[in-house]
């Protein structure tokens, strides 16, 4: 398996506001010694949390620890990505491995996206800073763990990515793009296909991955079922039926023609639910 996220620890984190420089060699020797002592001071005391006028503070890591930790494997966040819609953060593999069998957030319980909710996750680089800064050598395990994973596998170990210099453009000023993903209107059609099982005889199959699909309206059952014996590899002995609602479904109808027939109880978060079973094909 991949790299697993880093476990969470509880770690002393100290802050450190400048201090007014002194003069003269001996006063900084007294100071230093007073430093030393007020450390020592702190450390021994679990309890602590300010020093004296010298202006230390010290802040234990489980205060701070409910703010950076994954909710999904419960440790620290590794390539922190937030979700646009909710504004919740999780560990980049994490959220993209649960978005495969759900396209809502696993905090709120919000609908990320009908069909495709990794459009609306992003990078928080600046968390991920704050992160790497405040729990000691996190950064360090995680670049050996992912050395390891590849090494291990006879990969290549992938290169940090470098950030390009943007160009100075002169002259008219280009239109700022937005998201990279378009998602092209004639794919009007958001389905949620549902699987009910699977009678005896129907032979090996493999799970459907992603039953969030988004597809013209002029897709008929047809091209569902075939979608479906492709990507579960089914026998082309097994017979797929296909339900929405409490009626069977013909191959000729289409899934504009479905909506509009069966109206608003079809319809789930703004999906078509389509529900189907594998059965043995009569001889």
């Amino acid at each position: 398996g991949a790299p697993s996220c880093s476990g969470s620890r509880s770690l002393p984190f100290e802050f450190e506001r400048s201090r007014s420089e002194s003069s003269g060699d001996e006063e900084d020797d007294e100071d230093d010694e007073e430093e030393e002592m007020e450390e020592e001071e702190l450390e021994g005391d679990s309890g602590a949390r300010f020093g004296t006028d010298d202006g230390e503070r010290m802040i234990n890591l489980a205060e701070l620890t409910p703010y950076i930790l994954c909710s999904i494997c419960k440790g620290y966040f590794i390539d922190a990505t937030t979700i646009t819609e909710c504004l919740h953060t999780f560990c980049k593999s994490c959220i993209v491995r649960h978005f495969y069998y759900s396209n809502r957030c696993p905090k709120c319980n919000i609908v990320v996206h009908q069909t495709q909710p990794l459009y609306n996750i992003r990078l928080d680089r600046q968390l991920q800073d704050i992160v790497y800064k405040l729990v000691v050598n996190l950064e360090e395990r995680e670049k050996k763990q992912m050395h390891d994973f590849y090494k291990e596998r006879g990969l290549e170990v992938p290169k940090p990515a470098v950030p390009q210099p943007v160009p100075v453009s002169r002259g008219r000023p280009r239109k700022v793009l937005g998201s990279v993903f378009r998602i092209p209107p004639e794919l009007d059609i958001s389905i949620l296909l549902e699987f009910i099982g699977a009678n005896e005889g129907t032979g090996n199959f493999k799970p459907l991955e992603k039953k969030f699909v988004r597809v013209s309206g002029e897709a008929t059952i047809g091209h569902v079922e075939k979608f479906l014996r492709r990507k579960m590899d089914l026998d082309p002995t097994c017979q797929v039926d296909i339900i929405c609602g409490d009626h069977l479904l013909e191959h000729y109808q289409t899934l504009r023609e479905i909506r509009q027939a069966i109206g608003e109880s079809a319809v789930q978060d703004g999906l078509l639910v389509l529900h189907y079973g594998l059965v043995v094909s009569p001889l």
